[in-house]
C-alpha cells in the first residue's frame, strides 16, 4: 500500500504541473512564446530538405493507425504467445486511457496550432496536449516497465528500452519541426503520458503478482 501511495503521489505531482500548463495555455499563452518561439527556432532552423524527409517519416509512429496497429500487435504477443496477460491488459488499456485523456483535454484547452509553415497537412483538432507525443511516450513508458521486469540480460533491456524512448523523442520533436505543435504541446504531452503510466503501474504490479501466484500467466 505504501509503495501505491508513493506513485499515486509522483502521478499526481505530474498531473498538477500539467493542470498548471494548460492553465497558462488557456489563459495566459503570451507566458510560454519565449519558450516556445526559442526551441522552435532551434529545432527547425533553416528546414533543410533532409531533415524535413526524415521528420515526416518519423511522425507516423504517432499516427493514430498505425500506433494502434503496433501496439495491438505487441500485446497480442504478450497475451497469446509470452502468456503475459497482465503486460498486455498494462499495454492497451493505457494506450486508450492516452486516447481518450488526451481529447478531453485538447478540447478542454482548445488550443489552436501553431502559425507558422506547415511542413504536412494541417492536423484537425486542437493543439494541446500532443497525441503524438502524449502516445509514442506512454507505449515507451510501459514498454519500459515491463522490459525491465521480464527481460534477464541488462545490455538487451537497455538497448530496447533506449530505442523505444528514441523514438518517443525522435517523434515529438518531429512534431515542433513540421509546424504542427508548440514545444508546450510535448511538454503537455509527456506530463500526461508519466501521469497515466505511473497510476496504472502500482495496480498492473499487484495484479501481475497475483496472476503468476494464481499460474493464470507466465
Amino acid at each position: 500500500m505504501k509503495n501505491k501511495q508513493t506513485y499515486l503521489t509522483r502521478a499526481s505531482s505530474a498531473l498538477l504541473i500539467f493542470i498548471m500548463l494548460g492553465y497558462l495555455v488557456k489563459f495566459y499563452p503570451e507566458t510560454l512564446t519565449n519558450f516556445d518561439s526559442s526551441i522552435q527556432s532551434a529545432i527547425r532552423g533553416n528546414l533543410p530538405k533532409t531533415l524535413t524527409t526524415f521528420y515526416k517519416i518519423v511522425t507516423e509512429f504517432g499516427n493514430e493507425v498505425f500506433i494502434f496497429i503496433y501496439v495491438f500487435a505487441i500485446a497480442a504477443i504478450f497475451y497469446i504467445w509470452k502468456r503475459w496477460k497482465a503486460e498486455a491488459y498494462f499495454l492497451v488499456i493505457n494506450l486508450l486511457a492516452m486516447g481518450v485523456f488526451s481529447t478531453v483535454f485538447k478540447y478542454l484547452y482548445g488550443r489552436e496550432r501553431p502559425s507558422l509553415a506547415y511542413l504536412i497537412p494541417k492536423p484537425m483538432g486542437p493543439s494541446f496536449p500532443s497525441w503524438h507525443a502524449a502516445s509514442t511516450m506512454i507505449v515507451a513508458l510501459t514498454l519500459l516497465i515491463v522490459i525491465e521486469q521480464r527481460l534477464s540480460k541488462s545490455y538487451v533491456k537497455r538497448i530496447i528500452q533506449g530505442l523505444f524512448l528514441l523514438i518517443a523523442v525522435l517523434t515529438a520533436i518531429s512534431r515542433i519541426y513540421l509546424g504542427v505543435h508548440y514545444p508546450s504541446d510535448i511538454v503537455g504531452g509527456w506530463l500526461l503520458a508519466y501521469t497515466i503510466a505511473t497510476v496504472a503501474f502500482p495496480f498492473y504490479d499487484q495484479k501481475r503478482f497475483e496472476w503468476r501466484f494464481q499460474s493464470k500467466q507466465k
